[in-house]
């Protein structure tokens, strides 16, 4: 259907009907190959580019003889395998069938041209990866040249993509899955939480300016297990779908709504993976300049307002004096209440006014704004547990990792890091009981509707982590 006369192509190569291909604008920009295509004209058509000559040209046997394996050996292996159980047990076992859907599932993956289109936004919503971030402990800690210019590039050649409007809706839900995503796709959906909420047209943010921007936020979060840019992203994105799920765009203005989302885009940036106990009791350079004083979020901060310094990437630059005032008191305000030393005097200045709660008071919202960063900061186990269980795994390598150094250098160990004390369920079911669920049931009391999108995902997680403990505890119990 492609190769009919309302569209005009210029390729390098002819394309056979195997090939796998890359479209182009007239303009250069990478397009999905889609029956929505706009007509164009002869001096001015769309380029083809072959990516993948040929594929269906070489059997997979042949590959598979290449790769050393013997595919119809095996094959008549397994089959023997399947008669032999079925003889056995009667019946072909659940399992079996899972694991042939399985197989197909992939095969088919494979065998789709869709499913590499990746550049066109195209996911497979249902199937995520759900992988943590893998091997931090053997890269430099921060990215080199040669990883931004490759991510840039492809962020280069999908900005100006359209997104569909299946994707829109899922970036507004708590069960959003970071996992199927990489890391340029991610800040194409930054970039399209700014236009979703009228923030590039209200507050004039160019777009190349938006882009230069974004991409120096990805290169200044560093390759750590936990605190990087995928959980800058996590946390930006759960702020985006708590504006939408409160309609807070009803009832705060508009640039409240903007410092919240860039300070939840800027509340990590430039983490090294170290507490600011460690910090502290290290006296490192961090502490020393900030006199222990929240060491970690006033260097988030400075780092935030340094990217902002330079006028490319300063998306506030056609602000007024007054609103640029604001939006800086603001995003301080926010990083700085990510201080998990600060919980209990944020959380409880919350609960004074909540019943009183008035949207037109300022020292009210202010506090809200510390409370909605606080939760999305903290929201993992708000999602799905196959989203959230790989994040606990990233989290517990990063404390591992302190406590580790903290034993090398002789230095006061953090009890909740230690590997040889704690374990996958104790760090949670405390965690979540006396933290997690008393500041987001203080939110729900202010927004009802958020029951079901954060407190019943929470409450699951508890019952997990605590079924989990108490296995743990028995099979303790049993060995000894």
């Amino acid at each position: 259907n492609i190769n009919s006369t309302k569209y005009l192509f210029r390729s390098a190569a002819e394309a056979g009907p195997h090939d796998i291909l890359k479209m182009y604008t007239p303009r250069g920009n990478i397009t999905n190959i889609s029956p929505n295509l706009e007509p164009n004209s002869p001096t001015s058509c769309y380029q083809l580019e072959v990516v993948a000559a040929d594929c269906n040209s070489e059997p997979l046997g042949t590959i598979a003889g290449a790769l050393g394996f013997d595919l119809f050996s095996m094959e008549k292996r397994l089959q023997g395998l399947e008669k032999k159980i079925l003889l056995e047990v009667g019946e072909t076992p659940a399992v079996v069938y899972e694991m042939k859907r399985e197989v197909d599932s992939f095969r088919h993956k494979l065998e789709s041209v869709e499913h590499l289109s990746w550049l066109g936004l195209f996911k497979d919503l249902s199937d995520g990866t759900h992988k943590p971030s893998p091997f931090y402990h053997k890269r430099s800690l921060h990215k080199t040249r040669e990883e931004c210019e490759h991510v840039q590039e492809k962020f280069l050649q999908m900005r100006s993509l359209e997104v569909s409007e299946e994707v829109r809706q899922y970036l507004k839900t708590p069960t959003f899955d970071n996992w199927s995503w990489e890391d340029a796709e991610m800040m194409v959906l930054l970039q399209l939480m700014f236009s979703d909420l009228d923030f590039n047209s209200i507050f004039n943010i160019e777009a190349d300016v938006l882009h230069h921007f974004l991409f120096e936020i990805y290169r200044r979060y560093n390759n750590i297990p936990f605190h990087n840019f995928k959980h800058c992203f996590c946390v930006t994105q759960m702020m985006f779908g708590l504006i939408w799920l409160t309609d807070l765009r009803s009832t705060m203005d508009t640039i409240d709504l903007l410092i919240m989302l860039t300070s939840a885009i800027c509340h990590d940036l430039d983490h090294t993976g170290y507490n600011n106990a460690y910090q502290i009791n290290a006296r490192t350079e961090l502490a020393l300049r900030y006199n222990d004083i929240s060491p970690l979020e006033n260097h988030h901060c400075a780092v935030a307002f340094k990217i902002l310094e330079r006028d490319e990437c300063n998306i506030f630059r056609n602000v007024s004096m007054d609103q640029f005032k604001r939006i800086r008191e603001g995003i301080i305000r926010c990083i700085l209440a990510t201080d998990m030393t600060r919980h209990n005097e944020i959380l409880n200045k919350f609960k004074s006014i909540q019943p009183c709660f008035d949207f037109s008071n300022k020292d009210h919202t202010d506090v809200l704004m510390m409370i909605l960063i606080k939760v999305s900061d903290i929201s993992n186990e708000a999602r799905p547990m196959e989203v959230a269980e790989p994040w606990l795994d990233c989290l517990l390598q990063e404390f591992f990792n302190q406590s580790d150094m903290e034993k090398l250098e002789g230095l006061p160990v953090t009890p909740f890091m230690d590997r040889d004390k704690v374990t996958k369920p104790s760090s949670q079911t405390g965690f979540i009981r006396f933290v997690l669920l008393p500041l987001f049931m203080e939110l729900k009391n202010l927004f009802p509707c958020l029951e079901q999108h954060i407190i019943h995902p929470v409450q699951k997680a508890l019952d997990y982590y605590t079924e989990m403990e108490t296995a743990l505890e028995r099979e303790n119990q049993n060995q000894n």
